[in-house]
């Protein structure tokens, strides 16, 4: 029967750690907070994750697997790649203003005193997610005859830093300033000189 519930007990930890993260905003969550909002003793945490590191783990495996499965689908929906990077991008902003908490743990602000390997993991993500874009910019030109205005590594870093900065804000306003604001107004501006025609060859 414990194993029965075991999955459960630990949707409802990082559920109450994610809510934890966005109502006390700028405040390091302590495992006895935690048990307190969860309802359990912290020797009852402990069974379900060894550390609060595995925690916070847990929340960027959810990350990690909530925005992948969906940029899976774009790459398969999407056949335009000026479309596809402005809907992944778009994507990660909605993923971040949608879960405040998660935010922070993208931030990294929710990381400082944790563990390097937990900020690496973040490091990781985005770094997976500026490959998946370069990937795209670069087979415009074999599919599209269109190639990114510079390389599409900048063009690629570009856009990440734009969206990195834009949770950034959302996070350091206290979640006032939506990732999402502005957003259609500054891709319209980023696209229209984003790609650019293959020169053909005389």
């Amino acid at each position: 029967m414990s194993e029965k519930h075991k999955p459960r007990r630990r949707e409802q930890i990082l559920q109450a750690l994610a809510q934890m993260l966005e109502e006390d905003s700028g405040k390091r969550i302590t495992t006895a907070a935690l048990a307190r909002q969860v309802g359990v003793s912290e020797a009852a945490l402990y069974r379900h994750f060894p550390s609060k590191a595995r925690m916070f783990e847990g929340l960027i495996d959810f990350i990690e697997e909530s925005i992948f499965a969906r940029v899976t689908r774009i790459l398969s929906d999407v056949p335009n790649a000026t479309e596809r990077c402005g809907t992944l991008v778009a994507l990660l902003l909605g993923f971040a203003e949608k879960n405040p908490g998660l935010a922070r743990v993208m931030g990294g602000d929710a990381l400082t005193g944790e563990t390097a390997r937990l900020r690496q993991r973040v490091h990781q993500l985005f770094e997976r997610l500026e490959l998946q874009l370069k990937q795209v910019l670069r087979e415009a030109e074999l599919h599209e005859g269109l190639r990114p205005c510079i390389p599409a590594s900048a063009a690629a870093n570009l856009l990440m830093a734009h969206a990195e900065g834009r949770i950034s804000q959302y996070v350091r306003s206290d979640f006032k300033h939506r990732p999402t604001a502005y957003w259609d107004d500054q891709w319209a501006l980023l696209s229209a000189r984003l790609m650019c025609p293959v020169a053909q060859s005389a």
